[in-house]
C-alpha cells in the first residue's frame, strides 16, 4: 500500500514537473535515472560490479544519433536500433567478462569499455571524434507528434522512463529476479541447486546493457548531440556514484542518486556563473569546475554516514 502511494505521488509530481522546472534538464534527469536503475539491476540485485556501462550508454547514443541524422530513421526505429546494437555489444562483453568473478570481472569490463572509447575516438566519420556528433534532430513520434516541442518530448521521455523502470521492477520480483538475488547472496549455493549461474548472469548483463542503451539513446535525441564523455570510463564511475549514493539494491535509490548528482552538476555551475557576473569576482566561475570535488565529498559522507545509501538507510530506520 505504501509503495503504491509513493509511486502515485511520484507520478503526479513527474506530470507537473515541466510546468515548474526546465523541461530539458528534467529530461536529462530522467535519462540518467534510468541509466542508474539499469546499472543497479546488475550490481544491486546480481552482485556484478561493471566498470564498463558507459560503453552501452554512449554507443547507443552514437547509433541513435546517426540513425536520426544520417540514416533518416524515425524516432522509434532509432531507439530500437540503438538498443539492439548495445544488446549485441553487451552479449559480447558479458560473454567474456562473466567467466571471471570479483575484481577480475570489473577490470575486464573496464578494458573492453575503453576499447569502445578508443574506437569512438578513431572512427570520426561515425562519431565525429573529439568534436562529437552534432545536430541530431528529434523527429516525430509515429510520424505525428512533433518532438521539437520540449513539453511533448518531456512526456515521451517520461513514458520511456516509466516503461524501463516497470521492466526492472517486474524483473526483480519475478522468479528470474529471485535467482539473481540468490546468485548475489551465495553463488556456490545457487550452483549446487542446479542453476546455470553463468547463463543467468549473462542475461542480467544484457538486460542491464539494453536499458542503459535506451537511456543513452534517449539522452542524445533530447539534447541533440553526443560526445566522447558518454563513452569515457568517468561516465561509468558517475553511474556507480549515483547508485551508491542513492542506495544500492533498492528500486528508488538510483533515481534519488541520479537526481542529486545531475542537479548538483547543473546548479553549481549556474550558481558560480551568476555570482561571478553579479560580483565581478572570477573565482566563482571555478565552482562549476569543482563539481567533482563536491560529488566526491558527498560520496565520502555517504560511505561514512549512510553505508546503505540514502534510501537504504531510510528503509533500515523505518523498519
Amino acid at each position: 500500500m505504501n509503495k503504491k502511494l509513493g509511486y502515485t505521488i511520484a507520478f503526479a509530481l513527474a506530470l507537473a514537473a515541466p510546468f515548474i522546472g526546465y523541461p530539458v534538464l528534467l529530461m536529462k534527469l530522467l535519462c540518467f535515472a534510468l541509466f542508474a536503475c539499469a546499472f543497479n539491476l546488475l550490481i544491486g540485485f546480481t552482485g556484478l560490479l561493471s566498470f564498463g556501462h558507459a560503453a552501452f550508454f554512449g554507443a547507443a547514443g552514437y547509433v541513435a544519433g546517426n540513425a536520426m541524422k544520417t540514416w533518416g530513421l524515425p524516432f522509434e526505429a532509432s531507439l530500437l536500433v540503438a538498443v539492439l546494437s548495445s544488446a549485441v555489444l553487451g552479449a559480447l562483453m558479458g560473454g567474456l567478462a562473466i567467466r571471471r568473478q570479483g575484481i577480475y570481472f570489473s577490470m575486464i569490463t573496464l578494458a573492453l569499455a575503453q576499447m569502445v572509447y578508443f574506437g569512438a575516438l578513431r572512427f570520426t566519420d561515425f562519431t565525429g571524434g573529439e568534436d562529437g556528433l552534432q545536430g541530431v534532430p528529434r523527429g516525430k513520434l509515429f510520424g505525428v507528434l512533433d518532438l521539437g516541442n520540449d513539453l511533448a518530448m518531456y512526456y515521451v521521455v517520461l513514458g520511456i522512463f516509466i516503461a524501463g523502470f516497470a521492466l526492472i521492477v517486474r524483473t526483480v520480483h519475478s522468479p528470474f529476479g529471485q535467482v539473481l538475488k540468490a546468485i548475489k547472496e551465495n553463488e556456490p549455493r545457487a550452483m549446487s541447486l542446479g542453476y546455470d549461474v553463468d547463463r543467468y548472469k549473462l542475461v542480467a548483463f544484457v538486460l542491464s546493457a539494453s536499458l542503459a542503451a535506451l537511456a543513452g539513446a534517449t539522452k542524445t535525441i533530447v539534447l541533440g548531440f553526443e560526445t566522447l564523455t558518454d563513452v569515457h570510463w568517468t561516465m561509468s564511475g558517475l553511474v556507480i556514484l549515483m547508485t551508491l549514493v542513492g542506495g544500492m539494491g533498492t528500486l528508488a535509490g538510483p533515481i534519488i542518486g541520479a537526481v542529486l548528482i545531475i542537479a548538483l552538476e547543473n546548479k553549481l555551475g549556474d550558481f558560480g556563473s551568476m555570482m561571478a557576473s553579479s560580483t565581478g569576482i572570477e573565482w566563482f566561475n571555478t565552482l562549476g569546475e569543482a563539481v567533482s570535488l563536491v560529488t566526491g565529498l558527498i560520496f565520502v559522507a555517504c560511505v561514512l554516514l549512510f553505508r546503505k545509501g540514502i534510501v537504504g538507510e531510510l528503509l533500515a530506520r523505518a523498519r
